[in-house]
């Protein structure tokens, strides 16, 4: 699935990106909520939840959007998208995981590795297996005290 650049959630998006690089955390915020709530199909959902995940204050609300986010990517029937599983299950399980359920940050660190053959063999493909491998260490370790 290609993103389109002319779509104006991918947009909104977009510039909520080029505030985050500026340090305006808010601005962005506030644009990934306004495509949040003009989105209208699964992948535009999916797009919008991913960011607004990025700016929440608790883990809590983190996991809701991270999750949201998942539901909307499972939904959408294309196999490129599923190249995205891996770092939707690596952000949900480390939600878990900071908020101390071991249990379920293990199952979603599992889920995310049982994607990795999607992944592309670069620098982000490399930096998600690091990160899905060294949290399944640390979950492990912990589970095991």
């Amino acid at each position: 699935m290609e993103f389109d650049p002319n779509n104006n959630i991918v947009k909104l998006c977009a510039q909520g990106m080029d505030f985050e690089g500026q340090g305006k955390s808010d601005e962005a915020s506030n644009l990934f909520i306004q495509a949040w709530n003009e989105a209208t199909n699964d992948f535009e959902k999916y797009t919008a939840a991913h960011y607004v995940a990025r700016h929440q204050k608790s883990i809590a609300d983190k996991l809701k959007w991270d999750e949201t986010a998942l539901q909307f990517a499972l939904k959408i029937n294309d196999d490129t998208i599923k190249g995205t599983y891996p770092s939707l299950y690596l952000n949900i399980a480390k939600c878990y995981e900071d908020l101390n359920d071991f249990d379920e940050a293990k199952k979603n660190y599992d889920l995310a590795l049982s994607f990795t053959n999607l992944l592309p063999e670069n620098g982000y493909g490399n930096m998600v297996k690091g990160g899905i491998v060294n949290g399944i260490e640390r979950v492990t370790k912990q589970q095991d005290r």
